[in-house]
């Protein structure tokens, strides 16, 4: 059994999880417990963006994930099994997304790009480093498609 606990939350102006294109200039506050003090933020915002891990708390899993689904239930995309999509509705429901630093401040992280909604469970939260980053990234074309408006 793995037991963890969130070590933030999210808080902006978005609260339908339904909802989920257009994140790009979506700005968000993440506020770090107090277990990590007004320092545990220290030395985060001469990054240039962070990898934000986080729960999704208000959507169930599948209940099958035997077969595959069409990503968002688009009929002009491929059926792909549940490891070639990144939708909420999945294992363990953890989501992660990099998103930009725009300001760091006592216990508060403020990042723009977040596809997490008002009061989302941060589990962690990781500075981006070019060498954990792929220098050549391949994906199929519906990707593409999928993603033409999620972060515009």
């Amino acid at each position: 059994m793995i037991d963890m606990t969130p070590v933030g939350t999210v808080h902006n102006a978005r609260t339908d999880p339904q909802n989920s294109d257009h994140w790009g200039g979506e700005e968000s506050t993440i506020v770090v417990d107090a277990r990590f003090g007004d320092a545990g933020l220290t030395g985060l915002a001469d990054f240039s963006h962070v990898e934000v891990l986080f729960f999704f708390d208000r959507l169930a899993e599948r209940e099958d994930y035997g077969s595959p689904l069409r990503p968002r239930g688009r009929a002009d995309l491929p059926e792909v099994g549940v490891f070639a999509d990144r939708g909420p509705r999945r294992p363990n429901r953890i989501g992660c997304t990099v998103a930009e630093i725009v300001a760091v401040d006592g216990r508060e992280l403020r990042v723009r790009g977040l596809d997490a909604i008002d009061g989302t469970p941060v589990l962690d939260l990781k500075p981006v480093m070019r060498q954990f980053v792929p220098r050549d990234v391949r994906q199929p074309e519906w990707v593409d498609q999928l993603m033409s408006e999620y972060f515009a």
